[in-house]
């Protein structure tokens, strides 16, 4: 049976704790780093470019992706190029869309053409990959975030996008395809298949990377035994009434 050390894809950790991001950074299967404002909040981050440089600061060998938060096309361009100076390991988030839906294309294009390395984000559709592929520049590095977790949210399976999405960018040696939004281990293994370059996870999901091929009879019995001490700790007790005699 494969182990996912011998996987292809690689493993790119999802959040904003500052902690979290520091102890991720010794862990050889981490070979990268995405956030967004969504995370940032949830972490409480209340100053975006002091998290961002203390962020870049702890990954400088590894790639690390932040988002702009401007929805006006000019906006967006004019924050990329500030984000992209910080750093040369720093991806900019570009989402595929602006909130009214108006396509990024033109900014990804410019981008591009000056070198600046984006991460084209929240797609879902192959309509999108097809219309972002022209955009992107054969000799400047780009990551392709298709949020496979979302779509299989609305009850579609995702593989057939990603599978196509890995075609359609074939002859762009600079994009890379990843697997978003994953929701559990087996995510790994769909996005391998898949022939995704990388895929992100959580923090909480890296460490499931144990339970990798665990034999499921010795899982099955840690989680009756989870059960049961549980219990016993919290203390449950059912009344048993007395039986009645005839």
């Amino acid at each position: 049976m494969r182990h996912y050390q011998n996987f292809k894809v690689k493993i790119y950790a999802d959040g904003a704790d500052i902690k979290e991001i520091s102890n991720l950074t010794h862990n050889p299967m981490v070979t990268g780093f995405t956030t967004n404002p969504s995370l940032m909040r949830k972490a409480n981050v209340t100053d975006y470019e002091q998290f961002a440089h203390q962020v870049i600061k702890l990954v400088s060998d590894k790639s690390i992706s932040f988002e702009v938060f401007a929805d006006e096309l000019s906006e967006i361009e004019y924050q990329a190029k500030i984000i992209a100076s910080w750093g040369k390991n720093v991806y900019v988030k570009i989402p595929i869309t602006t909130t009214q839906g108006e396509s990024t294309a033109p900014v990804i294009i410019n981008l591009a053409k000056k070198g600046i390395a984006v991460n084209v984000t929240a797609i879902t559709t192959i309509e999108q990959v097809e219309t972002l592929a022209p955009c992107l520049d054969y000799n400047t590095r780009a990551i392709v975030s298709i949020f496979a977790g979302r779509i299989a949210d609305t009850g579609v399976d995702p593989m057939p996008t990603m599978i196509e999405a890995v075609k359609i960018l074939k002859n762009k040696p600079q994009a890379a395809i990843l697997w978003a939004s994953s929701r559990e281990l087996f995510n790994m293994v769909q996005a391998e298949q898949a022939g995704c370059h990388i895929i992100t996870m959580t923090p909480d999901m890296i460490k499931k990377l144990s339970l990798f091929n665990k034999d499921l009879i010795q899982y099955s019995l840690e989680t009756v035994s989870m059960f049961y001490e549980d219990a016993k700790t919290a203390g449950y007790t059912i009344d048993v009434p007395e039986l009645e005699i005839a």
